[in-house]
């Protein structure tokens, strides 16, 4: 008897159940940290949904230390949340920024008819996460789950044929993107021909499969999810509302499915939620406290022990025997022969096989192209070669994409933004979109197109045609008169004409020709009455443009990271035609001719660099700096010199300010940028510059217009204020100073982005 029980004990076999519970879920690697400590053996792993997701990790050769290090890294925040910056994606494929907060894609089949795209989370940047941690412990076992350091399996749900599925081979990759798949938060994905969603619809804690599928002598079931409540939620219909689909997709988890012979463990996580990944350490810690809470009954029950170094010794063997991420074969299906021949391009390389290195950037040139619906990776272990075969899924559609934004303002610059985009593959990606810009001082319309080659050296072609519009006195007024209104309105339109290529991930270069005509009105004594004409200059001529243009920062606006160097080159010929109104007409001082034409000549460089170079805990420096030199001639007048002159815009509210002390022909400007981080997507910035141009324009008499001495003034701007970061754009309230005798002072409260479209000067 003692030698049969001695027998029994030592063959003791430990299974352990991870229930799914969306972030609640990171509790399980707690969990597993204390029965580490503890040396309890862990000889089979099911899993649903989160716990589908931990159970994989440990069971593809993870200790529960990785497992922590990965959950309190940022990309594991960018996976969940679908967010992605990759180094990997091109600069130059990306379109320029506009005040879009919203964006809503569509595709049309060739009936024409639309459809919206039902997932509300990115997966690109997961779906390959889920390759690079998973596809060499599936090579070794050879996409059976039982060859795993751990036996695993975890559950999916078929929603069409309403039952639950256990999956036990195949890749462990698609085996744990398929068991996290909520409805309407990540797109389903097929296996075996049938689309699955999260395991945790119709088994959320699998100890029945468990049972099934292993037959272990001890249990352990940790649960992190109950959607049945003693009496009803104390919540205010709201909130009870938003969490009704986490209560519909997960599964109530019985504890007495455990039976006698084994152990449950439910931490407290009453006071977190299943959609905040965010407290991972104190996720962590109630999963770990919980194990410990029960780990004196689980050790008079489990008298097996597994030594830590025995342990660690059959980890470091098992992925010690993990192939080395090295591709000799990219395969594409889902498209044509031409756009396979384009997508074959973005991966090709003058060697023999690719490294992992190689097919990110290859993956992400292709996912940052926009004219997939679908790109859907794979990674396939070839025995005979020892590599691995990169496969992708495609789908290309003739796909629509909607951009809704603006900005609402407590100054009247408030403005709304539509864009639509369409964009089709063939051996050459097309792109084409119209975008509009209406409000009180801003109104804008461009159409634009575009044509990128993959080609060893990527190219695109464009052609854009823009109008702007800004009316300055309309800022002048909204709730109370202001007794110094601006009277300037302008007008630009300019047909763009360029190519562009790559100089490396974050840079490109481009040349153009743009054909432009801007027309100018405004009062040459700031004052206006009822009836009045306002002078008018038309400049209409070419502009020959070359530019290079570095770009990584992290938010097209109120950024924190990163950087965004620009130096251009730019050539203007053209005519200015001067038309003055009633209020020169009629001026004494003056002798005016009804039309003016003077031929003009000059060209511009122009250098801006915007960096965020210094980082300490919650707090950045940055600075911006900028410089122009250019040759630009005297206009007519003083304000139209004035309105075709370079401007430098320091702050938020720049562009919407008509600031004649901040424009010059040839400029020094720069400043310092403070960013404090009070908490998540809260920041507190300060920034201020200073303003030096060489020779100011200085208005003589009533309209001529000479150059200062050089460097004789400086000028002084800053802000100080509150931004919070939202999923519709930035909320900002900032007190905004500048050095201008009448617009000195302004405090300015804004949701949205500040941004427009570029002006033909520019």
């Amino acid at each position: 008897m003692l030698i049969f029980c001695g027998l029994h004990a030592s063959a003791q076999k430990v299974g352990l159940v991870l229930s799914g519970g969306g972030a609640k879920g990171l509790a399980h690697i707690g969990v597993l940290k204390a029965l580490e400590e503890n040396n309890i053996p862990i000889d089979y792993v099911t899993g649903t949904s989160m716990g589908g997701i931990v159970g994989a990790l440990y069971a593809a050769g993870y200790s529960p230390a990785q497992m922590e290090k990965i959950a309190l890294s940022k990309d594991f925040q960018d996976w969940v949340s679908g967010k992605y910056t990759s180094d990997y994606s091109l600069f130059f494929q990306k379109n320029g920024p506009n005040s879009s907060v919203i964006t809503a894609k569509l595709s049309a089949d060739t009936s024409l008819r639309l459809s919206f795209r039902s997932n509300i989370v990115n997966d690109i940047p997961l779906n390959f996460a889920l390759l690079e941690l998973f596809s060499q412990a599936s090579a070794i076992a050879k996409d059976n789950f039982d060859n795993l350091f751990i036996p695993y399996r975890c559950m999916v749900s078929d929603v069409l044929l309403q039952n639950s599925i256990t999956l036990k081979q195949g890749s462990l990759a698609e085996a744990v993107r398929a068991t996290m798949t909520v409805p309407f938060v990540y797109r389903p994905i097929k296996i075996d021909g049938k689309f699955v969603f999260d395991g945790g619809i119709y088994n959320n804690f699998p100890v029945d499969v468990m049972k099934k599928e292993f037959k272990p002598d001890y249990v352990i079931g940790v649960n992190v999810s109950s959607k049945t409540f003693k009496e009803y939620p104390k919540d205010n219909d709201d909130r009870l509302l938003n969490r009704s689909l986490i209560y519909m997709f997960l599964a109530k988890s019985d504890s007495t499915l455990i039976g006698k012979d084994g152990a449950y463990i439910q931490p407290n996580l009453s006071d977190y939620t299943a959609t905040n990944f965010y407290p991972v350490e104190e996720l962590i810690k109630q999963g770990y406290d919980a194990a410990m809470a029960g780990m004196e009954q689980i050790k008079k029950a489990v008298q097996r022990r597994t030594k830590a170094e025995e342990l660690i010794l059959r980890r470091n063997t098992f992925n010690n025997k993990k192939p080395d991420l090295r591709f000799n074969a990219i395969t594409v299906s889902g498209v044509n022969n031409q756009q396979k021949k384009y997508v074959e391009r973005l991966f090709k390389r003058d060697k023999a096989t690719f490294d992992l290195s190689d097919i990110k950037q290859g993956y992400y040139k292709l996912v940052a192209d926009e004219t997939f619906e679908t790109v859907y990776p794979k990674i396939a272990y070839d025995q005979k070669t020892d590599n691995y075969i990169f496969d992708i899924i495609a789908k290309p559609k003739k796909s629509f994409k909607i951009d809704l934004g603006g900005n609402i303002s407590t100054r009247p610059i408030s403005a709304v933004f539509l864009g639509l985009q369409y964009s089709y593959l063939d051996q050459k990606a097309y792109n084409f979109g119209v975008n509009f810009y209406s409000g009180r001082f801003y109104e804008s319309f461009q159409l634009n197109g575009r044509v990128d080659f993959p080609s060893r050296l990527p190219i695109f072609l464009a052609a854009e045609m823009t109008y702007n519009h800004y009316n300055f006195y309309n800022t002048s007024t909204i709730f109370i008169e202001n007794p110094h209104p601006t009277y300037v309105e302008q007008s630009d339109r300019k047909i763009d004409i360029k190519a562009g290529i790559p100089l490396n991930r974050g840079t490109k270069i481009s040349a153009g020709t743009a054909f432009i005509s801007n027309v100018d009105r405004y009062s040459p004594t700031n004052t206006f009455n009822v009836g009045d004409i306002l002078d008018k200059t038309i400049f209409n001529g070419v502009r020959f443009n070359v530019s290079f243009e570095q770009n990584t920062l992290n938010r097209k606006q109120y950024a924190s990271k990163g950087r965004n160097f620009l130096m251009s080159a730019n050539y203007f010929v053209g005519t200015e035609l001067y038309s003055p109104g009633n209020i020169s007409r009629n001026t004494e001082l003056t002798n005016l001719i009804d039309l003016q034409r003077h031929n003009r000549s000059w060209g511009n460089i122009k250098v801006s660099d915007e960096n965020y170079f210094f980082h300490k805990g919650k707090y950045t420096l940055g600075y911006q700096a900028e410089a122009v030199i250019s040759d630009l001639p005297l206009f007519s007048n003083y304000y139209s010199t004035l309105l075709v002159a370079p401007a430098f815009y320091p702050l938020q509210d720049s562009r919407s300010v008509f600031l004649e002390k901040f424009r010059a022909a040839n400029y020094l400007a720069g400043g310092l940028k403070n960013v404090y981080t009070i908490r998540r997507n809260l920041d507190l910035r300060v920034e201020a510059f200073v303003f030096l141009p060489y020779k100011e324009f200085h208005q003589e008499g009533f309209q001529n217009v000479d150059n200062t001495k050089a460097f004789s003034k400086w000028h002084y701007a800053g802000t100080a204020g509150l931004v919070y970061h939202t999923p519709v754009g930035p909320i900002s309230f900032s007190y905004n100073l500048y050095d201008d005798p009448i617009k000195r002072n302004g405090v300015l409260l804004h949701l949205g982005y500040l941004i427009y479209n570029k002006r033909s000067i520019e």
